[in-house]
């Protein structure tokens, strides 16, 4: 049963928000009070957080789907739906999130670094939310929008300052447990590593992490034996040990040969390596350990080689993992080139905020005139129709209607008719199994309309205009001068005695 795991497939779902809802209030007297559904809850999010505690992806190997809590839906009385909890996921310290295309999406490294792999919905406007002046008890409520749901893989990049690599069998799971208080699996028959174990090392008033990373043979670069599933783990170690085999009794193998093909497997590991802010893997320091000096022939061997090493530039070191000879000078160098790595790696910067305005001209929408044989449609894309579409219940016709207003204020039938739309054409706004698909039938445009008036509205019927104080003044002067003329008039025809009218008197 495997103990160890470093690379997943996680199925990962955000909280689905809660549906809004549509109540109106009744109390005595008042059997229609006003509206008073509330607001629907938003569903949680899926996160990914480091977690030094944490050291190997195993627990998402037996459980790879999670969802995260959703949200209730709104009731009555202005009472709000409750908002489904984030679904906060440990893992261990250096995890790479990749898209299933093999795209890098975050590198977590530190502990406490957070990632969001799934969004959780929003939740649906009660009709409280949505009345206005004009629309004063509305029917309907939107509904909750679904969460986010996304495939990730999950790989595990060991964290190490010094990494051993070799052939299987050289020693590597015996030196840690010799200079560490690792206990890594050691035998007396050929085997390799399947799990890369790390030990801690103290030298003096220096400490160093060491990675064992599991056998590498020839075409491990191509994905032959374990090599691309653990090469991996080399990526991040700052100093490389080659742990050469000095009493190996297989037929064709000596350490410089060992040597010259583990390096040929990095290199070509290395050029497809896209490592920004870091060492090349092949620049990086490296040492030379002949391993199991304890054997005669085999101290006699690294004896032999030892000088041609040397010539190559590299430190080389005798050691014997089993009788532990030679294994001090070795921490206390490893030391050194580790103090040197971090003293020459570029300080760490935090993070810099990026802040990408929209653009001005940018409605926030695209209509795309698309052709399939002999079918023609539009496509609408755009975060805001695509949200209100999946929030609408199609089953209300208010509800519909207040879509309908929605994407016309948008200006999303403005541009249909830009991209060639007539009445009765094949509108899609989404993409994908959740799009929505319709036949257009555009708003009429009459005088009524042109005046800017809500849907149900005519301006011309209520004159909203207030005239100013000067208007209002000079009005009652002239109401008050009529009036004086019409008593004086009056007066004039009483003083006078005519009391009847013309046609009378004829």
């Amino acid at each position: 049963m495997a103990t160890f795991v470093d690379r997943v497939v996680l199925h990962a779902s955000g909280g689905d928000g809660g549906h809004g809802c549509a109540s109106i209030r009744r109390e005595k007297f008042k059997p229609l009070a006003g509206p008073d559904g509330g607001n629907g809850g938003d569903g949680g999010d899926v996160i990914l957080e480091v977690d030094p505690q944490v050291t190997t992806l195993l627990e998402y190997h037996h459980s790879p789907h999670r969802h995260a809590p959703s949200g209730t839906q709104g009731m009555g009385d202005h009472r709000q739906g409750s908002m489904g909890g984030d679904l906060v996921l440990a893992v261990p310290d250096g995890t790479v999130v990749k898209a299933t295309d093999g795209s890098v999406l975050a590198d977590l490294v530190g502990p406490g670094s957070q990632y969001v792999i799934a969004a959780g919905g929003r939740g649906g406007l009660g009709n409280a939310s949505l009345a206005s002046p004009r629309r004063k008890a509305p029917g309907f409520a939107l509904l909750g929008e679904p969460g986010e749901a996304r495939d990730v893989v999950l790989e595990l990049k060991t964290i190490a300052d010094v990494a051993l690599v070799g052939y299987p069998s050289a020693g590597k799971s015996s030196l840690v447990a010799a200079i560490s208080a690792a206990r890594p699996k050691i035998a007396d028959y050929p085997f390799t590593t399947l799990v890369p174990n790390l030990g801690v090392v103290q030298a003096g008033s220096a400490r160093f992490t060491v990675a064992d990373v599991p056998g590498l043979i020839p075409g491990a670069s191509e994905g032959k034996g374990l090599g691309l599933e653990f090469l991996r783990h080399i990526e991040r170690c700052a100093v490389l040990v080659h742990v050469l085999d000095c009493a190996t009794l297989e037929p064709g193998r000596d350490p410089l040969s060992d040597l010259d093909v583990i390096e040929s497997e990095l290199a070509a590991y290395a050029g497809d390596l896209e490592v920004q802010g870091e060492v090349p893997l092949t620049e990086r320091p490296r040492m030379v350990v002949l391993n199991k000096v304890d054997v005669p022939e085999a101290r006699e061997l690294a004896e032999m080689v030892r000088p041609e090493l040397e010539a190559r530039g590299l430190q080389v070191f005798e050691i014997s993992a089993a009788s532990h000879e030679g294994l001090r000078p070795l921490t206390f160098a490893l030391a050194a080139m580790v103090d040197a790595a971090r003293a020459a790696a570029a300080p760490s910067t935090p993070t810099r905020v990026v802040l990408r305005p929209k653009a001005v001209d940018d409605a926030g929408f695209s209509v795309t005139r698309r052709e399939s044989g002999d079918r023609v449609w539009f496509q609408v894309l755009g975060t805001k129709p695509e949200r209100w579409v999946r929030q609408t219940q199609f089953s209300n016709d208010e509800a519909v209607g207040y879509l309908a207003d929605r994407l016309a204020r948008l200006g999303v039938e403005e541009k249909l008719f830009k991209a060639g739309a007539t009445p009765g054409a094949e509108v899609v706004i989404g993409a994908g199994d959740d799009a929505v698909v319709f036949d257009w039938e555009p708003t009429m445009l009459t005088g009524t309309e042109l005046l800017g008036g809500p849907r149900g509205t005519d301006l011309r019927l209520e004159d909203t205009r207030r005239p100013t104080r000067a208007a209002r003044r000079e009005e009652y002067k002239e109401r008050m001068d009529a009036k004086t003329d019409a008593r004086a008039e009056l007066w004039t025809e009483r003083e006078s005695g005519h009391w009847t009218s013309p046609e009378d008197d004829a």
